[in-house]
This record gives C-alpha cells, structure tokens and sequence, in this order.
C-alpha cells in the first residue's frame, strides 16, 4: 500500500475525502488543500480516472526533517531514484512551501533537481534533462514547519483540466468547482438541471458527465503516470474498459444551459460535443428576462458575474434584481442555487437564503447561496 495526497481547492477537503473513500481510499484524512489517503496502484489509476475534486494525486516517496539547503539536498539524496527516474527520461520539479532558510521556491526547486541528477551522474554516468513543461517525471517537494514531503506527480497536467474545454467564456468556472458545486446541492441526477447563465457549458456538461456516469479522466490525452518507469498499461487499458462499460446511454432527467450571447452558446455545444453529450443537453440562447421554467420542479445551478465582466456595479445590482424576480415569478417549485463573490450584489436578489455554503473560487471567497421557491 502507498502513500497519497490529493491536491484540492481550499474549503472542498471534506467533500474530496467522501468522493476518495467511495473510490475505494483507505485512511483517508482531510487536510489544508488536500486529502492523505493510502492504497495500491490500481487506486492510484482510478482516483485519477474518476475522481472529479482534486487537481493533483501525488504520490509521497519520503518525509524528512528539513530546516536548510544542506537538509534539502541530503534528504533528497537518500531517496534510491532509479526505480522512479531512468537517466534517459525529463524531469521538473515543482516546490511549494518554505523554511525560515528555504525561502524561494525557484532555489528549492533547482537544489532537488541538482540532489537528483548529481545522484545519477556518480551511478549510471549519464543524467536526465530538465523538460519544466511536459516532463516524463515531474517531482513534487512541499515544505512546512521545517519537514519535507517528496512526491511524485501521478497527474502531469491538473485534473481540473478534463480536456473537453478548449472554448471558453469570460471568466469560467474550473471543471472541478463546478462539479463540487453540484455535489453541494441537492441535485441528483434524476431530477431536471438548469443553468441559466451557461457560458461555455462548464456546470451542464459536468452534470451530465455525473448523470451518465462517465469518468471526467476519459478526455486526457494523458496522465502523469503513463511515462513512470513502472507504468502497467494493462492496468490502465482495463480500468478504461470498464469506465466505458458503465456509462448510460441516456439521462435519466432533462438538463439545459442557456445564456443570452449566441457566440458562447456555441462554445458550450463545442465542449458538449467534445465529450460525447452534445445530444443529451438542451442548450439554448436565452435573455435572461425571456426565461421560463422548462418543468414543474428542478435544481437551478448558476454563477452569475461577480465582478467586472457587466460592466458597472448598478448595471450588475439591476442583473441580480431581474435574477430574483425570476425566481419568484417564474420557477415555484425549484430549488435555486447562486454562486456569488459579492455579498452586496447578492442582497439584490431580494430572496432570503436557506442555506450559505461557503466556497473558493480560485482565491476569492465565495458563498453558494440556496433559494426554496415556492
């Protein structure tokens, strides 16, 4: 059995932890910004294939006490490489953290880079070059209260990025955040699903991956994993048959995304169709003041804009008044979600919240506010 971290968004430990354990995670604890858990190598490949929170799964080599530069470099020198790094592959090294001594993460960076090829260098007479953007091994070292965590990089690029979405909007949600938003309500995937303000498609499309039980690692080009040296790609090849082996033909109940500009409509079916589900969401251009309730009850998920994107501050107030009259005029019987960055433009929506969730979006504190209509 290894040893894992889970990289994830502040605030959505608990809910990264709950979605790890149902992957089959042992000893699971939620930290700062992450989930430590244990398994074995076929978790390892799961959690990355399935798992729709975290960014990163690291994989930890070694902790050890480190306070300098020299305690750096000679911790770094015990770890044996070679079952991890062959001479012929790139490597990067990302750090994060910092001591009273190791305050620079370029620094921190360069002196484990230097601790590993000079250890290859004195055994096999050959090294590995440095590849900062799409390297075959990519060592991860964070440092706090002194101690040194080594992992390794299961993931490469950050899993929140599904490959789905080359066309974006203005300002879009992270995949990961939307699909924590939607776990967040009360939606499941036999009721009906509407975002009113759609954008690129970002929380429909990952509603409809949750729907029809489609793992979100299925459009990677790949994982991080796939060039380590011990990568069993039978392991892989069957864990995505048995992801395309589970997926649902159909949604078990309507879901739609809407928004006034044509242009990011289209967006939004682009990254539909990218993954498959341009035919099980009802995307449509609708103004916001056009819109009506498409079913007697259902979850209104939206993000509405929160900061520069409408322009003035009174034009985005007037948004959200417009927003909560159509909540109370048009959609009696559904339960109405609101991501908002703004407590002031929030107030506008002139409905008392039932619940406030609070969230991050990226570093801004946000609060996901539940609307009753009845």
């Amino acid at each position: 059995m290894a040893q894992y971290f889970a990289t994830v968004a502040r605030g959505l430990e608990p809910l990264a932890a709950e979605e790890l354990e149902k992957l089959g995670a042992r000893e699971v604890k939620p930290g700062f910004c992450g989930v430590e858990f244990t398994g074995d190598r076929a978790l390892l490949y799961r959690a990355n294939l399935w798992a729709r929170l975290p960014f990163r799964i690291l994989l930890q080599l070694n902790e050890f006490a480190c306070q300098n530069a020299d305690d750096l470099y000679r911790g770094i020198q015990k770890i044996d490489w070679q079952p991890y790094l062959t001479s012929d592959q790139t490597l990067a090294v990302t750090a994060t953290g910092k001591t009273q001594k190791l305050n620079h993460s370029h620094f921190t960076a360069l002196q484990v880079k230097n601790a590993i090829v000079n250890q290859q260098s004195a055994t096999l007479d050959s090294r590995s070059n440095v590849d900062t953007q799409d390297p075959d091994v990519r060592v991860n070292v964070h440092i706090s209260r002194d101690r040194c965590v080594v992992s390794l990089d299961s993931s490469g690029d950050s899993l929140h990025r599904r490959g789905y979405r080359p066309a974006m909007g203005d300002a879009p949600l992270k995949e990961s955040l939307a699909a924590a938003l939607i776990q967040l309500s009360d939606w499941q995937p036999d009721m009906p699903f509407l975002d009113p303000l759609c954008g690129s498609g970002t929380l429909p499309i990952e509603a409809s991956l949750m729907a029809l039980n489609i793992a979100p690692g299925l459009y990677r080009d790949r994982f991080g994993f796939e060039t380590w040296p011990d990568f069993d790609v039978d392991l892989l090849d069957q864990l995505l048959k048995e992801a395309d082996a589970c997926q649902l033909a159909d949604l078990p109940a309507p879901i739609w995304g809407s928004d006034r500009d044509a242009d990011i409509i289209d967006q939004a079916r682009t990254n539909a169709s990218n993954c498959g589900v341009e035919d099980q969401i009802a995307f449509a251009q609708t103004d916001l003041a056009d819109l009506e309730a498409p079913s007697d009850s259902g979850v209104l998920l939206c993000n509405p804009p929160y900061g520069e994107r409408l322009g003035m501050e009174s034009d985005l107030g007037a948004f959200y008044e417009l927003l909560g009259d159509i909540f109370k005029q048009r959609f009696k019987g559904w339960t109405a979600y609101v991501l908002s960055g703004n407590k002031a433009l929030a107030s506008h929506i002139g409905l008392k919240s039932s619940q406030r969730i609070p969230v991050f979006n990226g570093s801004l504190p946000c609060q996901l506010m539940k609307y009753e209509l009845y």
